[in-house]
């Protein structure tokens, strides 16, 4: 804890030796000495002329928070300019209208003209007005700001620049926000001339150069440049093929075309782009993002030093690999010439792969060794996550018949025709199934999902994006290897992307413009996070699996307990795992329900009653705590239900529609069950562990859906399908079908091919 005024905060540990800037965005976080500029077109409002108080205030509340981390920050402001336009023509309308008033003795007042104001005296207009604002937002937060006003010659004058230097470090020692600016008011009109070219020379002719300038000059560990645009583009904002460069490399300025400059301001992104590289080759870390957007401008900065990828970051240190947008493109691309290829051919890579499985064992093993390894050295994995995470010569094989069941199921899957209409003569419509385009999969401590999925994939004809826990990266990256082998036979090696960049997943769920669909495969925390994180993409998945089995009056006592073993104890960790028992108020105090209890007992199941279950019994079990508990474990929640109905209502208020099953001898009850309850996989006198894609005969699953829309329940090849409409004319247009046109609807259903029987 430190303390300056009697006010204490908490400190982050953030301590490194300056001279190098970060090579990554995640070591951002580790930043202590902060520059934030303010471009002029994130402190002004859109007319020009005043400031915009609500985006300053969430500015100075982002930096009051990092500061109170124990940060060292700083700020480059513009405004004064603005601010003083505001005032100066306030004053002048006032002063013309009272001397139009006192003139002509009449209250009305023609339209008056403002004069050009001259931008030095809007300064000097402006200036105190600007810092005044400052101090009285910092003060909400207890943190003190100073003002620095400084101009080309203060760092030209070796002691100027000696006092200048002094002083920031004495209030940043203090624990006082420094708010810089050039001083307006002095400064000459800029010069054209070659600043910017080496690290000893820069001119101070803007806030760009001015905030470069303070960063290397204070050490400064990260400047955060803030204007109107998301970032720097490789063409100009707006223009069609315009993408916004998420981490810039000193000589990629060839690959860049610039735009014109900010609506205000001295600069443009060109002028933005030649300081960042002055401070990233002074040792200083840049991030150039937009702070004028209202989504994004209450978090854009305290995101940037999280680490988020939010704009673009500079970086010296360029990696050997592809970026994840390049990896992308690459399966988008891949994907497509996937799918163009025969269904045999498709066929052949996952039969391929299947082979590679088995072939490449010992590799693999050894692979998974390590990281097994690895987890156990580092303690970070729970027991149920080190069982999936790992391989054994029986997971291989059975990953291998699994995959060859896909190949065989997978003939006809792309391009098959669901639909065919005649809609007039000659004129015939198709609805055809295509694939859905690139899957991002995100997945934990399960390397056999990678196989799984990349075959999948392949059969569907999609481009994949693959990204995998760290915990299994040797494993993940010889399966990766061995899929790509496959691939390879038929030319296609890039359709599938194994992510090993230092990308965070919240990132990856931003990419809507080159991913379509995201499907994550772990904790139910982890799907929410994805849920929560993506941004115009949709997500397929389940967050919980809370599964219910209701035990009916009518019930088999021989298939109650074995129904209810397997439910719950053959793997509890499993998403489709019995999570409730509801029990019929008729079946308490009966031979069967005492089966019932002795069996969870034999197996260690630690049971949590539900109210109405505690309210029959004088010494009952912990009463749980919520109805709507997925335990992951051995443990479970009874209840007590009066009817079948009562059943499917309590599932449907506490359930996720996962899998609920029913156990009765009465054919009526089951059907009412079967047929009312609301959930993506509903049994009658089966276990819960039947919801999965292998046992359901998909071959593999790429995940468990519970969404209303597109695919529920297990999902296979057909669930990674769409569709598209063909139609096949002959100079048809639509006014011919008017009401004195010469043709006419017909909307006949047509028989549809013949399905490969093979």
């Amino acid at each position: 804890i430190r303390c300056w005024s009697n006010i204490p905060f908490i400190t982050v540990p953030l301590s490194r030796a300056h001279g190098k800037s970060f090579a990554h965005r995640s070591e951002l976080k580790h930043a202590k000495r902060i520059v934030v500029k303010l471009g002029s077109a994130v402190v002004t409002r859109g007319d020009e002329c005043g400031l915009a108080l609500g985006r300053l205030a969430s500015i100075v509340e982002q930096v009051s928070m990092l500061q109170n981390q124990g940060r060292e920050m700083m700020i480059v402001t513009s405004g004064a300019v603005a601010f003083g336009k505001q005032r100066l023509r306030h004053e002048i309308l006032l002063s013309q209208s009272v001397r139009q008033a006192l003139h002509s003795g009449q209250s009305q007042l023609k339209d008056m003209a403002i004069p050009v104001l001259e931008a030095r005296a809007c300064a000097a207009a402006g200036q105190s007005g600007l810092m005044a604002l400052y101090e009285a937002m910092f003060t909400q937060y207890s943190i003190c700001a100073a003002q620095i006003l400084v101009t080309n010659l203060d760092f030209h004058d070796e002691q100027k620049r000696r006092n200048l230097n002094g002083t920031l470090h004495e209030l940043l020692r203090m624990n006082i926000v420094p708010i810089i600016n050039t001083n307006d008011a002095v400064v000459p009109p800029p010069e054209p001339n070659s600043d910017l070219q080496g690290v000893n020379v820069i001119s101070v002719k803007d806030n760009d150069s001015l905030a470069a300038r303070l960063a290397v000059e204070m050490k400064t560990d990260l400047l955060i440049v803030l204007s109107d645009v998301e970032g720097l583009f490789d063409s100009p904002p707006g223009s069609d093929d315009a993408k916004l460069i998420d981490i810039f490399y000193p000589g990629d300025q060839q690959s860049v075309t610039f735009g014109t400059k900010s609506r205000v301001g001295m600069g443009g992104m060109e002028a933005k782009v030649k300081a960042a590289l002055w401070a990233l080759q002074g040792g200083t870390s840049v991030v150039i993002a937009n702070g004028t957007h209202p989504k994004i401008s209450g978090h854009v900065i305290t995101d940037i030093v999280e680490g988020k990828k939010v704009g673009t970051f500079f970086s010296e240190v360029k990696p050997a690999g592809p970026t994840v947008e390049q990896q992308a493109e690459m399966a988008r691309a891949g994907g497509r010439t996937l799918a163009a290829l025969q269904p045999e051919q498709r066929a052949e890579i996952i039969y391929r792969l299947a082979d590679l499985l088995t072939d490449q064992r010992e590799e693999i093993l050894l692979a998974n060794k390590k990281d097994l390894e690895e987890a156990e050295n580092k303690g970070r994995l729970a027991l149920p996550l080190l069982k999936r995470l790992s391989l054994s010569t029986s997971k291989l094989n059975s990953l291998a018949i699994g995959l060859r069941q896909i190949a065989a199921s997978s003939q006809d899957s792309v391009g098959r025709v669901i639909r065919r209409t005649r809609i007039a003569k000659d004129l015939d419509l198709e609805q055809v199934t295509v694939p859905i385009g690139v899957l991002l999969v995100i997945f934990e401590s399960r390397p056999d999902c990678l196989p799984q999925v990349s075959a999948l994939a392949i059969a569907s004809g999609n481009g994949l994006l693959l990204k995998g826990g760290k915990e299994a990266a040797h494993s993940n990256q010889i399966l990766h290897h061995l899929t790509q082998e496959a691939l390879s036979i038929h030319g296609v090696r890039d359709a599938v992307q194994l992510v090993n960049t230092r990308e965070e997943v919240e990132d990856l769920c931003r990419l809507d413009k080159l991913i379509d669909l995201i499907i994550p495969r772990g904790s139910s925390q982890l799907v929410r996070n994805i849920q929560k994180a993506a941004k115009g993409i949709p997500v397929m998945g389940h967050s919980e699996g809370i599964c219910h089995v209701y035990v009916d009056m009518d019930a088999s006592v021989e298939k109650v307990t074995r129904i209810i073993r397997d439910s719950k104890c053959e793997y509890p960790a499993a998403c489709n795992a019995l999570e409730t028992l509801l029990i019929h108020r008729d079946l308490l105090r009966t031979p069967l329900f005492d089966q019932i209890i002795d069996m969870l007992r034999v197996e260690q199941v630690k049971i949590h009653a539900g109210p109405k279950f505690a309210s029959y019994l004088t010494f009952s079990p912990s009463e749980v705590k919520s109805l709507r508990t997925e335990y992951g474990d051995l443990e479970c929640c009874i209840e007590v239900v009066d009817s079948v109905q009562e059943a499917v209502e309590h599932i449907h208020k506490y359930g996720s529609s996962h899998t609920d099953v029913i156990i009765t001898e009465n054919e009526k009850t089951a059907e009412f069950f079967l047929q009312h309850v609301d959930s993506a996989c509903v049994f009658w006198n089966a276990s819960t562990r039947f919801s999965d894609g292998y046992r359901f005969g998909l071959g593999a699953e790429v995940g468990i859906s519970t969404s209303r829309i597109h695919a529920r329940g297990p999902v296979g090849i057909e669930g990674l399908l769409t569709t598209k409409w063909l139609l096949r004319g002959d100079n048809h247009v639509v006014s011919d079908f008017s009401e004195h046109g010469s043709m006419k609807y017909l909307h006949e259903s047509l028989p549809l091919p013949q399905r490969n029987a093979s």
